[in-house]
């Protein structure tokens, strides 16, 4: 037997199989400099009502502009519920609340939680190579589903002072996904509690914060929204809420100056959000317009358009799949509720994008008022499943002088619609946005309309069954998707 011949042709196998494995390290490490970095930029509680970019000349938020002027800025982006946790949830999963067990809140004696075994954006971003940080306002649970590498540590208050703590994830070797959330222009408590026409503080301080320009806002100057009143508290607390905005810009601008610097603008997408609409009642909460319908402004350096908006409707149930396209990679089907828009960023009108579907359950525990809503092109269908009973209000809404002004004056009309109305729904409300963009002509009970009536009746219960609702079962006592109590 030729030892000899053996002895080299193990050699060579070796450094064969050696010069293989090196070749599928270098491919793999060179498809991880081709993944793009991405920061997902959260704010709370924030409406297109409060952005330079989206029409509002009085509000100074220099920083955002910036960003709509270099990417897309989209017209019709739609969270599925107006719901901070249940938001969050949706957000990061790719799938609605009501099919996680992400029904309302996660703090506190609330304490709804996601089911265990959903797979969530920074888990599988992790799994494909990439460094995960978040800062700020977590609001989601359990952390083993919501699971990122490194939590960095800031007053969620200081968007200036979160930006600075990011210095370490942006000069990540590994391509990187930053979740950056804040707690502004989020309520705080009041400035003064033991008067309930003071306005609340949105985090606001006398003294402000270090490296902070605080900015402030004449209430006469402001733009008060048409479904609010315009009274003095309404727009004391708009100006207070102002300058929560405006506190965010500044962060925002400083995280995208340390961006450059890093070296790594040209490879990042950023994506700008809010959770849901602002927090006053009429908008936060409610499946209304105001406080589903918020900012999105997203800069791809790869994207072919620049300065552009968009009239897609898309859903925050769509940006896990979004983002996941974003990092090439590979999404099965059917594993999310929602659909990848990344290629809408390169299509100036893009076909097939006019229609999206919201699911609210709870806010907080005491606050139970299932609401569906399916929005195809101009009408929009809202279900109230607990129509028969008083639409509740979350604590700070409740205390906002905003409505305490109305309610304590015995007021008929809250903006445009009357106090009665706003609490005591009908189990349906049909609307034809283009022609009444306020939501107050009702055309469930038109026989004029029995027609997208029935149509958008079938689509939301078709929605339902897809989604696998458990709420399916206030239709006629469908229990075709209830389970067997067994936890199997």
């Amino acid at each position: 037997m030729n030892y000899r011949l053996i002895i080299i042709s193990a050699y060579l196998g070796l450094m064969l199989t050696g010069c293989s494995e090196k070749k599928e390290t270098q491919i793999a490490l060179q498809k991880q400099v081709e993944r793009p970095n991405i920061i997902l930029f959260v704010a709370d509680d924030h409406g297109t009502d409060a952005l330079g970019a989206y029409g509002n000349k009085v509000i100074k938020t220099p920083n955002l502009d910036k960003l709509a002027s270099e990417g897309v800025r989209f017209n019709n982006a739609y969270c599925t519920t107006a719901s901070c946790a249940a938001s969050r949830s949706v957000i990061l999963t790719g799938l609605f609340g009501h099919a996680t067990g992400s029904y309302g809140h996660v703090h506190d004696y609330h304490h709804f939680s996601t089911y265990d075994k959903v797979k969530s954006l920074p888990v599988l971003l992790e799994k494909e190579g990439y460094a995960t940080a978040r800062i700020g306002k977590y609001h989601v649970a359990p952390e083993s589903v919501y699971h990122f590498q490194e939590e960095l540590k800031a007053n969620p208050r200081n968007t200036v002072e979160m930006a600075e703590q990011c210095q370490g994830i942006l000069a990540s070797e590994k391509p990187f996904f930053l979740y950056f959330c804040t707690d502004d222009p989020h309520r705080a408590a009041s400035t003064n509690p033991g008067q309930w026409d003071a306005p609340n503080s949105f985090g606001n301080k006398m003294e402000g914060y270090a490296g902070v320009e605080t900015i402030t806002y004449n209430p006469e100057d402001v733009i008060v929204p048409d479904f609010l009143p315009d009274s003095k508290e309404s727009r004391e607390e708009i100006a207070q809420y102002y300058q929560s905005v405006s506190r965010i810009d500044q962060g925002f601008g400083r995280l995208m100056q340390m961006l450059k610097e890093s070296g790594k603008a040209d490879n990042t997408i950023v994506i700008y959000i809010s959770d849901n609409g602002m927090a006053f009642p009429g908008a936060k909460t409610t499946l209304y317009e105001p406080g589903m319908k918020l900012p999105c402004i997203i800069k791809d350096p790869s994207s072919k358009l620049k300065n552009t908006t968009s009239n897609a409707m898309i859903s925050w149930v769509d940006l896990t799949p979004t983002i996941l396209d974003m990092a090439k990679v590979e999404i099965k089907d059917n594993s999310f509720h929602g659909r990848s828009f990344k290629d809408v960023l390169n299509v100036k009108e893009p076909e097939g994008w006019d229609q999206i579907y919201a699911s609210h359950t709870f806010h907080e525990i005491t606050m139970y008022y299932p609401m569906r809503v399916v929005r195809d092109k101009n009408y929009k269908l809202i279900r109230n499943i607990a129509w028969r009973s008083e639409y509740p209000f979350a604590s700070d809404l409740w205390a906002a002088s905003t409505w305490q002004e109305v309610y304590r004056n015995n007021k008929e009309f809250y903006g445009k619609r009357k106090v009665q109305d706003y609490l005591f729904r009908p189990e349906f409300e049909l609307f034809d946005l283009e022609k009444d963009p306020d939501e107050m002509l009702n055309l469930a009970n038109d026989p004029n309309y029995k027609g997208v009536m029935d149509e958008m009746i079938k689509k939301m219960k078709d929605f339902q069954i897809k989604t696998r609702d458990p709420w399916l079962i206030t239709w006629d006592h469908d229990s075709s998707l209830q389970g067997t109590g067994v936890n199997l």
